[in-house]
């Protein structure tokens, strides 16, 4: 019988995308029967400080309220650690120093997608909060991969962020309308694809059932797939989970 790590994931931000990311973590499984699917416990906490307002300076650090949710998830028996926010993937040395758990990127998990994906995939349009466009690490890992990045520009940054506020009050599916427009407006400029690295941007989508998925990497699901894959491993974890993301 396979001995699978319990996963443990950081979430409340925001709860519904939580929800999703474990979701896609049950559908990423290979599984008959319950006893197939990997163990996972969460820590959901919404009251997290909200990591935009804090990357520009106008809030609070929300690394204190992470790591304490860290040690919440150490406690509860978690092996490794998957964070259901792509925007909390800015402070992620920090996580990291402050945990013994290893931590899995959803930037590694995103980039082996794109990888995965058949045909010439050079340029990839980010479609993502306006911290995590600036802390850069999305950017970084598809340079490094020979990828170019189609950033949104202002105006359509902040129609982004507008409709990534609509997921968080409830207004899914006018959200889901709102971040289609952005996307084809991307697909136009010449975006192979289209990297969706919010995870409120994929429960949008799905919300309107957008046939623009099929041009889309949802960086979510590929972080359901790096856990399934690292809980499922049979010697310890990958060695990026813990220290692979040195660009971020």
């Amino acid at each position: 019988m396979t001995v699978m790590k319990t996963l443990g994931i950081l979430g409340g931000m925001g709860p519904l995308a939580t929800v999703d990311f474990m979701a896609k973590v049950i559908a990423a499984t290979p599984a008959a029967r319950d006893q197939d699917h990997i163990p996972m416990v969460v820590v959901s906490r919404p009251q997290i400080p909200d990591r935009n307002t804090a990357m520009d300076g106008r809030g609070p650090s929300p690394v204190p309220a992470m790591c304490a949710a860290l040690r919440a998830l150490e406690a509860a028996g978690a092996q490794g650690v998957a964070i259901a926010c792509n925007t909390a993937h800015a402070w992620i040395e920090e996580l990291r120093a402050a945990t013994s758990l290893p931590l899995l990127h959803i930037a590694e998990a995103a980039d082996a997608a794109l990888a995965r994906r058949p045909g010439q995939v050079r340029k990839i349009g980010l479609v993502a909060t306006t911290a995590t466009v600036s802390a850069g690490f999305y950017q970084r890992r598809l340079a490094a991969a020979g990828r170019e990045t189609l950033l949104p520009d202002a105006a359509m940054q902040a129609r982004i962020m507008a409709a990534i506020g609509a997921v968080k009050r409830g207004e899914v599916a006018a959200a889901g309308h709102a971040l289609e427009a952005e996307i084809m407006l991307l697909v136009e400029a010449g975006a192979d694809a289209v990297l969706l690295a919010c995870t409120e941007v994929p429960v949008a989508l799905d919300a309107v059932a957008s046939p623009l998925r099929a041009r889309c990497i949802d960086a979510t699901a590929a972080l359901a797939v790096a856990s399934v894959e690292w809980s499922k491993a049979s010697h310890g974890s990958p060695a990026a989970a813990k220290h692979g993301e040195q660009m971020a």
